[in-house]
């Protein structure tokens, strides 16, 4: 049976309280902006990218972009695939974790590699666990870093792994630390001739969703492995020797570190208390030019006519007028005065 060891830490329950506040502010947040569709939208970008760039995919953020605008762009025709298949798997988990599914099965996994090995891997390798021994080396020294289990072994292991997943007593570990364990132990595994790495990613964050953490909204922690990849590899590979304390306490840290970070975008648009009181809990969505006046606002304490070229430079001041006089009428901005000397602040 698979039973994985660890520790709780300190560190990991501090990354853990960070998570949970984090949460519960951008839960009760008055303030969100319409523009959430481009949030999410940003975040897919982020996690494609950054989750097939740590893999050795070359292309650059934009053409990721680009690509998944349906653009053409130049590149291989195969890191031009990833960054397709990456959206779709991500689409698929989000239609899972919509569909409130109660267990991670066999097919949900091997379907998650098909999307994501589709037309870079030959058929019969697709959603198939591999009949041959791998070995991971060091990308610069051809060293053996870490050689998995053998492909008789891997049917028992996915068995024994999906138990675990799916046991009675699975809301008993919170979700975080269950998709970092989760993480670590598919890529331990190794079921697959290639692209372990991204299921293992992706498992995680259907884990985390299935968890009430709708993180693929806003966030991509694809983005915090890329940025250190070797850190990401090494606190991998030091969690095969049997012990995955250290790697949870990466793992919660970077999911940490991506939950703060769009609180912070958030509370900037929600930080007035006396906003907090008036709406009582309610949510009110803003266009993006308003998210910038209102934190303009908070930063100076008014806004008049005379700022609005430099604000929006390129938007006529019937267009900012109109967006100020819908904040009025939503009860977050007054006018003081009724010159162009006028002023707009928080009400």
């Amino acid at each position: 049976m698979f039973v994985p060891s660890f520790t709780i830490t300190n560190k990991i329950l501090n990354n853990i309280a960070k998570i949970e506040a984090a949460e519960e502010v951008i839960r009760h947040s008055p303030l969100l902006p319409l523009w959430e569709k481009q949030f999410k939208e940003d975040a897919i970008v982020r996690s494609a990218y950054h989750g097939t760039h740590i893999e050795g995919n070359p292309l650059q953020k934009e053409d990721a972009k680009d690509i998944l605008q349906g653009k053409n762009i130049v590149g291989r025709p195969r890191d031009i695939q990833e960054i397709i298949n990456y959206r779709k798997v991500i689409e698929f988990i989000d239609e899972e974790a919509n569909k409130k599914i109660e267990k991670i099965t066999e097919p949900i996994i091997k379907k998650t590699h098909r999307i994501i090995a589709d037309k870079i891997l030959p058929v019969d390798l697709v959603g198939e666990y591999r009949l041959k021994q791998v070995v991971v080396r060091n990308s610069e020294t051809g060293e053996v870093t870490f050689r998995p289990p053998t492909p008789l072994e891997i049917p028992f292991l996915m068995r024994e792994y999906l138990y675990w997943l799916n046991r009675e007593d699975k809301d008993t570990i919170h979700p975080v630390l269950k998709a970092g364990i989760a993480h670590h132990e598919l890529v331990r595994i190794h079921p697959f001739i290639d692209g372990n790495g991204r299921v293992a990613r992706v498992l995680a964050t259907l884990i985390l969703l299935l968890g009430g953490y709708d993180i693929r909204r806003f966030f991509s922690l694809e983005e915090y492995y890329d940025k250190d990849a070797v850190l990401y590899y090494q606190n991998l590979q030091k969690a095969s020797l049997g012990n995955l304390t250290s790697w949870l306490e990466y793992f919660t840290f970077g999911a940490s570190v991506e939950f703060e970070k769009i609180k912070d975008k958030i509370l900037k648009l929600s930080q007035d208390v006396k906003l907090k009181e008036k709406f009582g809990g309610k949510q009110i969505y803003l266009t993006e030019r308003q998210v910038k006046i209102i934190e303009y606002i908070q930063e100076v304490g008014y806004l008049q006519n005379q700022i609005f070229p430099n604000l929006f430079p390129n938007i006529s001041e019937d267009s900012v007028l109109r967006d100020l006089q819908d904040l009025i009428k939503k009860g977050i901005l007054k006018k003081v005065g009724s010159t162009k000397a006028a002023r707009y602040v928080i009400v």
